[in-house]
C-alpha cells in the first residue's frame, strides 16, 4: 500500500498539510479503516477506483487535491447498521479532525467536509466541478459491465448480511429508485457520455430483480 500512502501524502501536501510523520500516520489510519473486515464493497479497492477516476479527470476539477482528500475520507467510517446519512456525517467529522491536525487551512478542511457529505445523496449543484468529480467517481461502479455490476451488488448484499431478505429488498430498491430519480447520475460530460446509459441499465436490471419474486434455490 506504499503507493496509496504516497498518493495520500501528495494530496495532503497539495492541500496545505505539513509534510511530517503525522501525515503518514493519518494515511495509515484511513487505510486501516478501509481494510475493516466487515467491508465487502467499501474496501481499499473501491478507494483506489475512486482515486483513479479523480486522477484521470483532475483537470476538470477546481481543487483536485481536495477532491482526492474527500475520496480518501468519504467512506472512512462505514457501518452498514448506521441509519440515514450517519456514515457520511461521521466520515466528514473524521476528515475535519484529521486534516485540521495536519495543518490544512480551515477553508480547505470545510470544503473537504462538504464534498464528503455530498456522497450521501450524490445531488450536485450546477457549476460544482469538484462535487461532480467526486460523485461521478464514487458512482463509477454503476456503469461497469453487467457481470462486474452484479459482483458489486452481491458485495453490497454481503455487507448487509444482517438484514433479512425482505427488508433488504425493500431498502435496496429504495436506494436504486432514488438514484434513478436523479436528473443525471453523472455530471461531467466526458463521464456522462460514456457511463449514464450503462449505469441506468444496470440499476433498472437490479431493481427489477429485487421487486420481482424471490429466487427459490433448486
Amino acid at each position: 500500500m506504499a503507493d496509496l500512502l504516497d498518493r495520500w501524502r501528495a494530496a495532503a501536501r497539495g492541500a496545505g498539510a505539513k509534510p511530517d510523520e503525522r501525515c503518514t500516520r493519518a494515511g495509515e489510519e484511513l487505510l486501516a479503516r478501509w481494510r475493516e473486515p466487515h467491508r465487502q464493497y467499501h474496501t481499499v479497492a473501491h478507494l483506489s477506483v475512486v482515486l483513479d477516476v479523480v486522477d484521470r479527470h483532475a483537470a476538470l476539477a477546481d481543487r483536485p487535491d481536495l477532491v482526492r482528500l474527500a475520496a480518501w475520507c468519504h467512506d472512512a467510517i462505514y457501518d452498514p447498521r448506521a441509519p440515514g446519512d450517519t456514515n457520511e456525517r461521521d466520515s466528514a467529522a473524521l476528515a475535519g479532525r484529521l486534516l485540521t491536525g495536519l495543518g490544512v487551512p480551515a477553508t480547505a478542511v470545510a470544503e473537504v467536509r462538504r464534498l464528503v457529505l455530498l456522497t450521501a445523496g450524490h445531488a450536485v449543484a450546477p457549476g460544482d466541478a469538484d462535487g461532480a468529480l467526486l460523485c461521478d467517481a464514487d458512482l463509477a461502479v454503476l456503469a461497469g459491465p453487467p457481470a462486474a455490476y452484479d459482483r458489486y451488488a452481491a458485495a453490497i448484499r454481503r455487507e448487509y448480511a444482517h438484514v433479512p431478505e425482505p427488508a433488504f429488498r425493500t431498502g435496496r430498491a429504495a436506494v436504486l429508485t432514488g438514484l434513478l430519480a436523479l436528473p443525471a447520475l453523472f455530471r461531467l460530460p466526458p463521464l456522462a457520455d460514456r457511463w449514464e446509459q450503462p449505469a441506468r441499465d444496470n440499476l433498472r436490471r437490479e431493481l427489477a430483480a429485487l421487486t420481482g419474486p424471490p429466487t427459490i434455490p433448486g
